[in-house]
């Protein structure tokens, strides 16, 4: 249910950008780029976040870069580390990507009966969730047969 989810929220993504008449950034791609936001990160932090399952983030920061969506730049501390950040018009697209998430939140998600409260706690049981599968070792050591 939530890879279905991710992916239809990947949809409208599209569709915004569709709208926007944005043609060389795509779905996966803004949202890689609504996530850095006004941040400055390196491509492993991206890529540890691990919202982009099923996709290059070097390479789709790589085409961000080339069409001018991010700034990329060799960390002072680390040269073989490079930090991106959005440039000018990456943050265009980050705004109206979160005007169109607040115009969901307020408008979409009430006509679908969704109060805080339930998103609160579907949130709160998606983060045990998480937290149980972060250790892959406990969940198989529980799940063999006693000897």
């Amino acid at each position: 249910m939530v890879e279905r989810l991710h992916r239809q929220c990947l949809e409208v993504v599209k569709s915004e950008l569709d709208r926007m008449g944005v043609r060389d950034l795509n779905n996966v791609q803004a949202l890689i780029l609504f996530n850095i936001g006004d941040e400055e990160l390196t491509v492993g932090e991206l890529t540890q976040r691990g919202y982009y399952l099923g996709s290059n983030v070097s390479y789709n920061v790589k085409k961000m870069v080339e069409n001018g969506y991010l700034i990329q730049e060799r960390s002072l501390h680390d040269r073989r580390s490079f930090h991106v950040r959005a440039s000018e018009t990456g943050l265009k697209i980050c705004q109206s990507l979160g005007q169109l998430f607040d115009q969901h939140a307020e408008n979409g998600l009430q006509n679908a009966q969704l109060s805080d409260d339930t998103l609160k706690s579907a949130n709160e049981t998606l983060a045990r969730l998480q937290q149980f599968w972060s250790v892959p070792a406990q969940f198989s050591s529980r799940m063999s047969p006693a000897a």
